[in-house]
């Protein structure tokens, strides 16, 4: 391969030509490529070189290093003014109108099931209840045994709740901060237990965690018609209508008697609508007497005292306050759907 001076300065110009005219960057790129890359036209000269005698290889490697200074000083050059033309074009298409309004920050809003909740607190406390708390990570004896709840009970399975390895658990409702409270305050009791609460379950009504608020009063002289007042006025305090309630009777461990609470169906007055499988009422709560075997776990007198207890769960509230029919909805995060109670 033996190049002429004059062949590598037509080369040099016509390549310069080009570089001047390239419109940008990727046109730019592939120019180098195809005069300085590994297979490049300049590249192939100069390892050519190689089977020149040192006499010639010094002469021609001397013009085609040149001609490579200036080629590089070129595309640099012209790299150089084709990023300033983006930029400069960039900045014109991108200009902003500072005398334009701003657009300002949405304003966020409260989570429908932390609304509800705060709701139901406020509620019950107007009514002469404290709100207590206690913790998410219990025991066997707070959860299931102060609460009379046997050992052989359905609750207790592992397919219901959430083992530790040590033993403890998540908490299966917040029965057990009554428990605690109790423990540490003797009556009068008059409290309500909002939180957090864990099962293994999972569909369009139920979540593995879901919110529960449970209520308790202990006292001397309270009876079961103490607990269907506070609950029908509960009821017509939170949906703002008076509606109707209805105790049926039920089983649970920790009180007796016990009842299960309906009220009117809040969509469609008890009329009869999907929501409430046209019967015109729909569950709420469960509620009832407190056992003396849990007055008597907690060395409560259970000749001098009775009490009531209830719970019922916040989600299940909030779908029926806000006609909401899958329980997800409020777990999902999706914007669209919690801007409407912003």
């Amino acid at each position: 391969m033996t190049d002429t001076a004059a062949d590598l300065s037509t080369l040099v110009a016509a390549a310069c030509a080009e570089i001047a005219e390239s419109q940008n960057v990727e046109q730019l790129e592939a120019i180098r490529v195809r005069l300085l890359g590994k297979k490049g036209e300049i590249t192939a000269r100069l390892k050519a070189l190689g089977s020149m005698d040192p006499e010639t290889r010094r002469v021609a490697g001397a013009k085609i290093n040149e001609a490579k200074e200036k080629l590089q000083t070129a595309i640099e050059e012209r790299r150089a003014q084709l990023e300033e033309e983006l930029l400069a074009r960039q900045l014109a298409s991108e200009t902003v109108d500072v005398t334009l309004p701003g657009r300002g920050q949405r304003i966020g809003g409260l989570h429908p099931v932390t609304r509800v909740r705060r709701r139901i607190e406020q509620i019950f406390k107007s009514a002469g209840f404290q709100i207590a708390d206690g913790p998410e990570i219990e025991d066997d004896w707070h959860n299931f045994e102060a609460l009379n709840i046997p050992a052989n009970h359905p609750a207790r399975a592992m397919h219901d709740t959430f083992y530790f390895p040590d033993g403890r658990l998540l908490r299966t409702h917040t029965s057990p901060v009554q428990v605690r409270v109790m423990e540490r305050q003797k009556p009068p009791v008059r409290v309500i237990v909002p939180g957090r609460v864990y099962r293994c379950d999972s569909d369009m009504t139920h979540t593995p965690m879901f919110h529960q608020v449970e209520g308790l009063v202990v006292d001397e002289g309270i009876s079961f018609a103490n607990l269907k007042a506070i609950l029908h006025s509960f009821m017509r305090a939170l949906f703002e209508k008076d509606v109707k309630m209805r105790l049926r009777p039920s089983y649970f461990p920790f009180t007796e008697p016990s009842a299960e609470v309906d009220i009117s169906c809040v969509s469609c007055g008890g009329s009869g609508c999907r929501v409430c499988k046209n019967t015109g009422w729909v569950e709420v709560a469960g509620c009832g007497v407190v056992h003396p075997n849990v007055l008597r776990a907690v060395g409560i007198d259970t000749e001098r005292y009775t009490g009531y207890a209830f719970g019922m769960g916040i989600d299940r509230l909030t779908m029926l306050r806000y006609n909401v029919n899958d329980i997800r909805m409020y777990f999902e995060n999706d914007l669209r759907f919690l801007r409407q109670f912003a």
